[in-house]
């Protein structure tokens, strides 16, 4: 008998599939559609690692699954191969990063190959082609046009070590997501997207889309809308600084008898504006000075010490009470949100309360906690009531409650009382309901080479020019120095540089700055649609046809970043009426990491990786991708195990040998117990797939293969069937298997096995026995018993009888294969 060797034969099926087209996408088909997307990777110099192919397997699995289901599957493969780890390898080899990187897709296609996946690579897409960011560049000039794409000058995080500006969502923590460098403060004139403008369709989309919740709840708090009221604090006449005010958003109005200070941006215009009001004006300076070298995040750190200056010279007046208090700058406060001035209330938010604290500032109590109530209503609770007070002065409330202090409105609800202080000061012009967003524009310019170039010329007579459509790509220039100099290397490059504006025809100049990489793959799912299209980024009829994508693949670490910039370019392209819908990824599903032996993260530095090459030389294709399926529930972050990697290639082999069971190949089932395992496995397995519960799915094959191994013969049609449900898992032996059995054509291009509704239910099952509602026991009858007969077995059980004994059965409530309850 022959063994099983699937470096022989692996190879043969590969090259099988591609010669006969198996995974081609047909557009417009009859059958019905199924985009099915992984996040495409970056291709790294260092290739692919174990890691990546457990996403890219969950995907063929189910794209093999769905196509055996009678589906017109689109499964496309591409690569994200702009951006900043391309000209840093660059930088450091002196290897040109078109070069490096055209190399390192080819070592990706050849790994990702290796593996049998089902991708339709007459599809494939490399952002970095100037067939690709042509289109890039059209999407900028799309949101350029529709007032969705600026330049303005703003404090950014400035990456000393890549030299280059990053966005927010790129310098989470105060570290550059690329080479973990401590991330500065500078202020340029950079291109922003106004993501800003869809605030609340990004919101109100999550609700329609079926997404892992703790991705949709990142989303929301990076949004982060709050509803409340803007307030306007008028100045103490006299200081010369009449018709001048503050005006604050809160969404809590209701703690506004307890506000004893305000706080504004270093960047508030009050600073400037009334600077000869302030009397320690160098002081204030000094401090502002300070806090334009901090990034945002590192201002809002909740560790870092709060730290201020109070504006000496200028009061504010509290227009809820009418008492004077002061204003501080503190960098706590951001110019970019809300009005860049808050109104502290210490008693009752904890940042304001350690600020108060190290500047001696009042904190009145306005709002008591809810189990304190009892000292304004009930004078019994009195005594209580007061320890409980004196335990709260030493700490800070910040959740609802009844208002104290608040004059008319003491005793009221913190809900009610928000309405009814917003509609008293609102009368008197004083407070506006409003709606605010944390989230921010999005920072777009790189000071980088490697990226699509912004299609922008500027001209001393014309300003701000659009390059046309016509003209594009934008080409990136090759007679350049990329070494990193903190100015964009496309400044230095006189081909780049040689332009004329084209509107007026005079000399003029490029914009130097390349787009942020995420631009690139915030459209890219859409060019799958129509990759060779030289006309538009995509037909809309095919657009139409195949998205939005039906199920989506990758990592949660792009919560914030990728999925979020997709929504906003789909958005922008449903709101102009280019497109049908506005959500791109209709279900979206988060791959767990494959973390080294032992349990770390794999590192090259640590030694620690494993390459999934090695796996598929020494063990086949298969075995790495049963195996990644096998390892645990999908979603989780598993270790790897060279042992279990052995048990599925052992497991795979006993597969192999089963075709010495085929006594006879025109057989027919007859083992009526191996006929319910083979089509409860069928049922199993396709509902696991559904759920992407892959791992109980093998499981389920596995315990078939026992049952099995067990018998002399198997008949043919039991083999099939088998070999049928294992091939989305091991396409390769699956294959290999099919062809020795006799039979014409690939294993994939099968219909999905049925099973028998009949044969997957149990002939006997077991019912729950309640006495008035509790559980107190189990018994075990055939499926579709009645009423009676199930009755009667109950109370003819010895442990059940004991508690009927000597009562009276005044009600039975039944439920069919489910339970029986006696109510006594």
């Amino acid at each position: 008998m022959s063994e099983y060797q699937p470096q022989e034969t692996e190879k043969k099926w590969q090259d099988f599939w591609q010669k006969n087209g198996l995974f081609k996408a047909v557009d417009f088909g009859a059958k019905p559609k199924f985009y099915c997307l992984d996040m495409f990777p970056y291709p790294s110099g260092a290739g692919l690692h174990v890691g990546h192919p457990k996403g890219y397997t969950a995907t063929d699995v189910i794209c093999r699954y769905k196509r055996m289901k009678g589906f017109n599957v689109l499964h496309p493969m591409g690569w994200d191969a702009f951006g900043l780890p391309a000209e840093n390898y660059a930088i450091k080899t002196k290897i040109h990063p078109d070069k490096s990187t055209h190399q390192n897709i080819e070592r990706f296609r050849e790994q990702i190959k290796s593996l049998g996946f089902s991708y339709d690579w007459q599809r494939e897409v490399d952002t970095s082609s100037p067939q690709y960011y042509k289109w890039t560049q059209w999407f900028f000039l799309f949101l350029y046009k529709n007032g969705l794409a600026y330049k303005a000058k703003a404090p950014v995080n400035w990456c000393p070590k890549c030299q280059t500006v990053l966005a927010n969502e790129q310098a989470q923590g105060g570290k550059c997501d690329r080479c973990s460098s401590e991330v500065a403060q500078k202020e340029l004139e950079q291109w922003f997207f106004k993501i800003t403008d869809f605030c609340e369709e990004l919101l109100d989309g999550l609700d329609k889309i079926d997404w892992p919740e703790p991705i949709k709840a990142m989303q929301k708090n990076w949004i982060g809308r709050s509803e409340g009221y803007e307030i306007a604090f008028a100045l103490k006449p006299g200081s010369g600084s009449q018709g001048f005010g503050v005006k604050v958003f809160t969404t809590r109005i209701d703690t506004i008898f307890g506000c004893t200070y305000l706080v504004v941006a270093p960047e508030h215009k009050i600073v400037s504006e009334l600077e000869s009001q302030i009397s320690n004006i160098k002081q204030v300076e000094d401090y502002v000075e300070a806090a334009r070298k901090k990034t945002e995040l590192e201002r809002q750190a909740q560790t870092k010490e709060k730290t201020g200056v109070r504006l000496e010279g200028i009061t504010a007046i509290n227009p809820a009470n009418g008492k004077e208090i002061p204003i501080f700058v503190a960098d706590y406060v951001l110019a970019g949100y809300g009005t860049g001035a808050i109104m502290a209330v210490p008693a009752h938010d904890l940042r304001d309360f350690e600020f108060a604290k190290k500047y001696g500032l009042p904190c009145p109590k306005v709002i008591l906690p809810p189990e304190l109530d009892s000292v304004l209503t009930n004078p019994m609770d009195a005594a209580m009531g007061k320890k409980d007070v004196v335990r709260l002065e030493a700490e800070c409330w910040e959740g609802e409650g009844f208002l104290a202090n608040s004059e008319r409105f003491d005793g009221m609800k913190s809900e009610d009382a928000r309405e009814e202080i917003g509609q008293w000061l609102g009368q008197k012009g004083l407070a506006e309901k409003q709606v605010n967003y944390k989230l921010r524009d999005w920072l777009v310019s790189r000071q980088r080479y490697w990226g699509a170039p912004i299609p922008v010329i500027y001209c001393d007579k014309c300003g701000q020019v659009p390059v046309p459509e016509s003209d594009l790509p934008v080409l990136l220039p090759d007679d350049v120095d990329f070494m990193p100099s903190g100015e964009s290397p496309l400044a230095k490059s006189k081909k780049f540089q040689d332009v004329k504006c084209p509107v007026c025809g005079t000399l003029a100049r490029r914009e130097n700055d390349t787009m942020d990489t995420f631009v690139c793959s915030s459209w890219y799912f859409f060019r799958y649609t129509d990759p060779m299209n030289k006309k538009e980024f995509a037909q809309r009829k095919l657009i139409d046809y195949w998205c939005p994508v039906d199920w989506y693949v990758g990592g949660a670490e792009h919560a914030v970043l990728h999925l979020l910039y997709a929504r906003f370019f789909t958005k922008a392209l449903f709101r102009a009426g280019l497109i049908g819908f506005d959500e791109p990824f209709m279900k979206l599903r988060n791959v767990g990491l494959v973390l080294a032996e032992g349990g770390e993260k794999m590192s090259k530095s640590k030694g620690n990786v494993i390459n999934p090459d090695d796996v598929v030389k020494e063990y086949g294709a298969d075995t790495l991708r049963c195996y990644e399926m096998f390892m645990g529930p999908f979603e989780q972050a598993i270790a790897w195990d060279t042992k279990g990697v052995k048990g599925v290639h052992k497991f795979l082999r006993r597969i192999y040998e089963l075709k010495t069971k085929v006594k006879d190949k025109k057989s027919k089932m007859e083992n009526r117990e191996m006929e319910k395992l083979l089509h409860k496995t069928v049922k199993k397995v396709s509902e696991d797939i559904e759920q992407m519960k892959f791992n109980t799915a093998i499981s389920s094959l596995m315990i078939l293969l026992n049952a099995m191994e067990k018998e002399e013969d198997i008949a043919l049609n039991v083999l099939e069937k088998f070999f049928l449900i294992l091939s989305p898992f091991a396409p390769h032996l699956a294959e290999e298997l099919w062809s020795e059995l006799g039979n014409k054509g690939s294993v994939c291009s099968q219909d999905w096995p049925q099973y028998d509704e009949n044969l997957v239910e149990d002939e006997k099952i077991n019912f729950v026995v309640q006495i008035n509602g509790k559980a107190r026991g189990m018994i075990e009858a055939p499926r579709n018993s009645e009423e009676k007969e199930i009755s009667e077995m109950a109370q003819n059980n010895v442990k059940i009888s004991g508690w009927l004994s000597g009562r009276e059965i005044k009600k039975v409530i039944f439920v069919k294969n489910k339970l029986i309850n006696f109510v006594i």
